[in-house]
């Protein structure tokens, strides 16, 4: 019940705060702050896992900082929150836990990412679509990718990664703010 709870919460957050964003952008920005690394941040944050009953085996294994674990528990945490005090309360308590992720989570732009703002951004200004050269390098066990951007005969600083996508993100994102920045 807890995740469903705070799925509502965040979502109705979301939609209120960023009124202009449309469900293409609200979905992965309620993604990157709904999920099971940021619930366990928070749930750290609140040393859940001192209170957490966990097995022996469990215990053994670092159980008590497993995010998966921190992340149920802070989950089973606004559930009982909510049954105990209703949705205001809990509204309350998750929105206090919540509000710098969610700030955070857009200032970041875990709403979009790089590839898909660059190409949105190049369409909005009349540029070319983005294109990426690719690269690779090392062996086959171990492969690291370079992705340059072209847009508009203009070439980007390169991006890497240990993925083509990896790479091509991050070339995205260093184009982006390149292009912000001149119209800012």
């Amino acid at each position: 019940m807890g995740d469903s709870v705070l799925g509502l919460i965040i979502t109705q957050e979301l939609y209120q705060k960023f009124p202009n964003l449309d469900e293409s952008r609200l979905s992965p920005l309620r993604s990157g702050v709904v999920n099971t690394k940021a619930l366990a941040v928070i749930a750290r944050q609140l040393s859940l896992g001192t209170y957490v009953r966990i097995g022996k085996g469990e215990e053994s294994s670092g159980g008590r900082d497993k995010n998966s674990i921190l992340a149920d528990s802070l989950e089973a945490l606004v559930g009982a929150i909510y049954l105990e005090h209703g949705l205001i309360s809990t509204t309350q308590k998750v929105l206090e836990w919540f509000s710098p992720l969610i700030e955070s989570a857009n200032a970041q732009g875990a709403g979009i990412d790089g590839k898909t703002a660059l190409q949105e951004l190049a369409a909005a200004r009349g540029l070319s679509v983005p294109e990426y050269e690719i690269e690779e390098f090392g062996p086959d066990h171990d492969k690291s990718f370079t992705a340059v951007v072209l847009l508009s005969h203009e070439r980007f600083a390169a991006g890497s990664g240990k993925s083509k996508r990896e790479a091509e993100q991050v070339a995205a994102k260093f184009a982006l703010e390149v292009l912000e920045s001149r119209h800012s």
